[in-house]
């Protein structure tokens, strides 16, 4: 089992997470926080923050012609 919660694992994460949406053509910043000694985990710990809504991407990337696509929205809140 991966331990995602140390400073490796945490770095590796980051990596998934942008890869994951820059494929599916969006950006998110993901930052690295250490959180230090955490006495119910016995050890240091850092954690993976982002900019992302409920593990949703908040804007696209940039696209071909330089212009910034629409954001994410889930399919019910849609405007027609």
């Amino acid at each position: 089992m991966k331990d995602w919660c140390d400073e490796d694992g945490a770095k590796r994460l980051r990596e998934k997470i942008n890869a994951y949406w820059a494929e599916r053509g969006y950006e998110v910043d993901v930052d690295l926080v250490e959180a230090g000694f955490v006495p119910a985990m016995r050890s240091a710990r850092t954690d993976v923050r982002s900019n992302m809504v409920n593990g949703m991407p908040r804007r696209r990337a940039l696209g071909e012609g330089g212009s910034i696509r629409p954001t994410y929205r889930p399919r019910g809140e849609a405007t027609a």
